[in-house]
Order: structure tokens, then C-alpha cells, then sequence
């Protein structure tokens, strides 16, 4: 499990055009650090009150802070700005597309302090911006195995170098489903509870089939063979035969593999040959997706013999 540096850089980057976010001062400092998923209000510390300030967060100015300071004479409006360049913000945000005066733009310039501009209500933009930096902040990991979406139901198919993974998502795609990554799956925690897989921005669209070589899903079986991210709902584990010692016959008992700290189901599928691996995944996650609903069909083949046992007596 890993989590990426987040830098106001990336938080540009990747959410200029959500955020609607137009940089207006301090573009020399855009590598700061954000350390902490969420935004303040710099109310208090404008006022003079600096017992307490959330200065490792994005401060947003709205009306009440911009107002407040019109407010201020010249001079204590100087001193509540030195004071506030003082701590090392990340940067600085003006919501309703308000302007920042000149003074705050040239003391941002000296510090390095990227300032934007948004035409968003401020509670809207804070928000929109927590969700934003809650997925930057998410746990993050990768898997071996490629990942198919099987009717809402996510796939990673894990197994050694040609037991049959590429042929098996082939396969899948072809009966219409989706690829959502091959061979390496990228994995965030999304709300401390979810496990979504997608692929690596490069390799997207395309997977390798042994023999043949690099091959674009999107353009050989059009764009409705991909899916840019899905949630992990299962792992299948394809092994050789011989190395499958006991095999669960009933499937009472459900297997689990941890993914970033969240408990998977898993299902180990034994390989040889004449077996349809395609069609055994496809089954396995339409059982996942009748589990998943509160049907277990092996429990109730269970429950009906111990009943019938039990009326017969041999219990």
C-alpha cells in the first residue's frame, strides 16, 4: 500500500478543468506539498487570531473573507498578510471568480504561494475539492493479473506466465465484456471501503496475446470491449492442476484475499487442458454476483440435507 506526494501541481493537473481553476500568481511554487485531504476557511488567522491555523490545507477566500478585508485600513490589512504568507500554505484559492488585490497578489509572488481563481460559489468549490483530493490522497497499489468487468461484477485473474490468463480475457471479451486492465492492475481504496481497479494510463485499450503481440482491444472489438475503471468484486487464481492439493467441492466456505486491507473473495481454478477457463470465470463471477445478493446456493443444498436428515431421523 502506498500513497503518491500530493503536490498543488498534481491538484492542477488533474482537476483544473473539474474545479474550474485558472492560476493567477506563484506558479514558481506549484511543487508544495498538500498534507492534509480537505480545505480551510483563513477567517480566523485574517481577524489576527493565530493560536490555531490549518495552514497545511488549501485555504479558500470567499465573500465573508474578502469583504473582511476591505474592511481593514491599509496598514492592519499589510500586517494580517504578512502574518498569513508566514506559514508554509499550499496554496490559496479565490471562489465567485473574486480578484485578489495587489498587494496579495506581490506578497504571493515573494512566497512562492500559488493563488487561483474559480467562478464557483465557495461551498460548492470546497466540496467539489474534497472529493478531489480524498481520491489524490487514497491508498494505492498494484496487482498482477489483468482485470475484466463480467456484467457489473469486477474481475482480476491472477495466475503464473502462460497458464492461460491473456487467452481467458480474450475469450471474455469476445462473448461482450469488458477489459479493464491486462496483465497489471492499478488499485485505489475509494472511501475506506471500496477497491477500484483501472489500468496504467500508457497501456489502456491494449493487452498482449502470446504469439500475436500488442493488440487494441477498442479498435478490434470496438469501445464498448473497455471500461476505464470497476470495482474489484472478485479474484480468480488460475493454478496447474497438479498444484491444487485439495479442491473445495461445495464452496461453503468462502475464500478471501486481502487487496489494500479489504477482504476480497477468491476463487483458485484448476487448469488443464480441455477446460473452458472462460466459461468457469464467467460462471464464478455470477455466483460472486447471486452471493453478493444473499443467495448461496451451496448453503442451501446444505440446509436442505441436514432438514431432510433430520425428518428421517439420521441426524
Amino acid at each position: 500500500m502506498q500513497r503518491d506526494l500530493v503536490t498543488v501541481e498534481r491538484l492542477y493537473t488533474d482537476h483544473a478543468g473539474a474545479l474550474e481553476l485558472n492560476l493567477v500568481a506563484g506558479a514558481t511554487g506549484l511543487r508544495r506539498a498538500i498534507k492534509e485531504p480537505t480545505v480551510n476557511r483563513p477567517g480566523l488567522i485574517l481577524t489576527g487570531f493565530d493560536k490555531y491555523f490549518a495552514f497545511k490545507r488549501i485555504q479558500v477566500i470567499g465573500n465573508a473573507e474578502s469583504y473582511y478585508l476591505k474592511s481593514l485600513t491599509p496598514e492592519a490589512r499589510s500586517a494580517r498578510y504578512e502574518r498569513f504568507f508566514s506559514y508554509k500554505i499550499p496554496c490559496v484559492v479565490f471562489s465567485r471568480n473574486l480578484h485578489p488585490d495587489k498587494e496579495f497578489l506581490k506578497a504571493a509572488e515573494k512566497a512562492s504561494l500559488p493563488v487561483f481563481r474559480c467562478p464557483f460559489v465557495t461551498m460548492k468549490f470546497i466540496n467539489l475539492a474534497t472529493l478531489a483530493m480524498e481520491l489524490m490522497f487514497a491508498p494505492r497499489g498494484t496487482e498482477m493479473g489483468s482485470m475484466v468487468d463480467i456484467l457489473g461484477v469486477g474481475v482480476i485473474i491472477r495466475g503464473e506466465s502462460g497458464i492461460g490468463k491473456s487467452e481467458s480475457v480474450l475469450a471474455l471479451i469476445e462473448r461482450g465484456y469488458s477489459l479493464v486492465a491486462d496483465d497489471i492492475t492499478k488499485v485505489t481504496l475509494v472511501d475506506g471501503r471500496e477497491v477500484i481497479g483501472k489500468s496504467a494510463e500508457v497501456t489502456r485499450n491494449h493487452m498482449e496475446v502470446r504469439g500475436i503481440g500488442i493488440i487494441n482491444v477498442a479498435a478490434m472489438f470496438g469501445v464498448r470491449s473497455i471500461r476505464q475503471e470497476k470495482k474489484v468484486d472478485l479474484v480468480v487464481t488460475l493454478k496447474s492442476w497438479n498444484e491444487v492439493q485439495d479442491v473445495d467441492r461445495l464452496g461453503i466456505d468462502e475464500e478471501c484475499v486481502q487487496i489494500l486491507g479489504i477482504d476480497i473473495p477468491h476463487i483458485t481454478i484448476p487448469v488443464r487442458p480441455g477446460r473452458d477457463l472462460a466459461r468457469l470465470i464467467e460462471v464464478a463471477a455470477f455466483h460472486t454476483k447471486l452471493k453478493s445478493s444473499g443467495y448461496n446456493p451451496a448453503k442451501e443444498l446444505n440446509d436442505r440435507l441436514i432438514a431432510r436428515m433430520a425428518a428421517t431421523g439420521k441426524v
